[in-house]
């Protein structure tokens, strides 16, 4: 019984740090995705804000250039043949003037505001008529733009459009463009030729709508990465995990093969002396009992005398039984394979025991569904293996009960199953799992090697034995013998 394990399993620490590092950097490499997700995600961001004022920077370019020559054009000139040169915005007619060209062409465009400061840095006009005459020298743009003539630009809105969103997303975005406004050629070209710079536009755009709309999109870019890098994560976490439950499932197989190869090595280190002192002590026995039947023989006239052999006998035959289960179990039989019928088998150990049977009140339930399908086993090996199994189910159902014995195909209808059920008082949980265990026993006599070396008979035949129980509802035994070839 102890010829199936023949090389030794050892737990593969390599195996465990190895998925111990890939588990390492899975998780480096998790984050490491994410932090460059986000930066990726903040890049696109900042990037698309960039071109949406971009496109406003150069839409207010374009509005500047058209303003410089519609107020050139109708306003300037018209003014200084209408009023003899004298140029005066304050003045209420000049005033009224220009306000109606600016408002007529930015009539139609997403414009909030329009100032215009003369060459000292005033505020000489506003659509927004509030401090006339102030003056603005002191704001870069405005010192800039009359004196370099550059166009410049002022956003009214945080930098990072992340800080947009989250503390300024109620408050309106500005975009303010500060472009110089330049005396115009008269000739007529294609491309006005622009003059000196004689004040300056401030345009004012209001750019919240756009910046909303950035700001929902780049949530919504920002919602979606993270739904992916979580989907990644958990789908990470659950390959991890499975595959940690597989190690550790994969560890506790070798732990426990690694248990019963050690076992093993114990028996049989065991069974190798069980089997010499057995040998030494059945010759003795053998001269014992053929000495004690002698005596029995000659002392039959005397009842008392005779009585005392009768028991010297009986109990050399009681040991003699015992010391055949240790050989058993030292030296188990190889099986002598032969086609028979396994319910054939199983009606024999029932017939012998029918006394034993109808003593105790059992009633006897056979459920036979194989019809006589042969299989080819050993039917003395498989005889004391159900004898062994009936005896034990009989021995737990002293007041009676019902013993219930069934024949089933195997799986994939190859082989048999056989189950042997009472109604007797059960085994344990901790029991259960020391019932196969060689010398261990719950009844007073016996030797403890009843169901070890059943078990041996079966997996002697490539089967499988398994005991299900709960304490006090009986006890079911399982046997699978599978086809085996000659």
């Amino acid at each position: 019984m102890f010829r199936s394990l023949k090389y030794t399993w050892r737990p593969d620490r390599q195996d465990l740090e190895t998925f111990r590092l890939v588990k390492f950097f899975t998780l480096t490499g998790f984050i490491v995705i994410a932090l460059f997700t986000a930066f990726l995600t903040l890049f696109v961001a900042d990037r698309l804000q960039e071109m949406a004022l971009k496109k406003s920077e150069d839409y207010a370019s374009l509005l500047a250039a058209n303003l410089n020559h519609q107020v050139f054009q109708q306003f300037v000139l018209p003014a200084a043949i209408r009023f003899q040169g004298r140029i005066q915005i304050s003045e209420p007619t000049q005033y009224e003037l220009l306000d109606t060209v600016v408002r007529n062409t930015i009539h139609g465009f997403h414009v909030q505001q329009v100032n215009i400061y003369d060459q000292r840095g005033d505020l000489a006009y506003s659509t927004d008529p509030i401090e006339l005459g102030r003056n603005y020298l002191s704001v870069p743009e405005v010192k800039m733009s009359l004196e370099n003539g550059e166009r410049n630009v002022r956003l009214v809105v945080p930098k990072y459009m992340l800080l947009n969103l989250f503390f300024q997303f109620h408050k309106e975005k500005f975009l303010k463009t500060f472009n110089p406004l330049r005396l115009e050629s008269l000739e007529i070209r294609l491309t006005p030729e622009l003059g000196p710079v004689i004040g300056v536009f401030e345009i004012t755009q209001d750019i919240s709508h756009d910046m909303i709309e950035i700001g929902k999109f780049q949530l919504m870019l920002i919602a979606t990465l993270v739904a992916l890098m979580g989907l990644l994560f958990m789908v990470l976490r659950q390959i991890v995990k499975k595959a940690e439950s597989i190690l550790e499932r994969r560890q506790e197989e070798q732990k426990e093969l690694q248990a019963q190869l050690e076992l093993a090595e114990r028996l049989a280190a065991l069974g190798e002396m069980v089997a010499g002192v057995a040998h030494e002590i059945r010759n003795p026995l053998g001269i014992i009992s053929s000495t004690a039947e002698l005596l029995r023989k000659r002392l039959e006239h005397s009842e008392g005398d005779s009585r005392l052999a009768q028991i010297i006998e009986e109990e050399v035959n009681r040991l003699n039984q015992t010391v055949t289960e240790f050989l058993d179990f030292a030296r188990p039989r190889e099986p002598n394979l032969q086609t028979c019928d396994v319910e054939g088998v199983l009606e024999r150990s029932l017939e012998f025991l029918r006394p034993e049977i109808d003593r105790h009140n059992i009633f006897l339930n056979r459920q036979y569904n194989r019809n006589g399908h042969p299989l080819l086993v050993d039917p003395d090996l498989l005889y004391r293996a159900f004898l062994n199994i009936l005896i034990n189910a009989i021995q737990a159902m002293p007041q009676g009960g019902q013993l219930t014995v069934t024949t089933d195909p195997g799986p994939q209808g190859k082989g048999a199953r056989i189950v042997i059920q009472d109604t007797g008082e059960g085994i344990t949980s901790e029991n259960a799992k020391k019932i196969f265990n060689p010398f261990f026993t719950t009844k007073d006599q016996g030797s403890g090697l009843g169901l070890s070396i059943v078990k041996g008979i079966i997996e002697s035949h490539q089967g499988q034995i398994t005991i299900e129980s709960n304490f006090g509802k009986g006890a079911k035994v399982s046997i699978v013998l599978p086809e085996m070839e000659a």
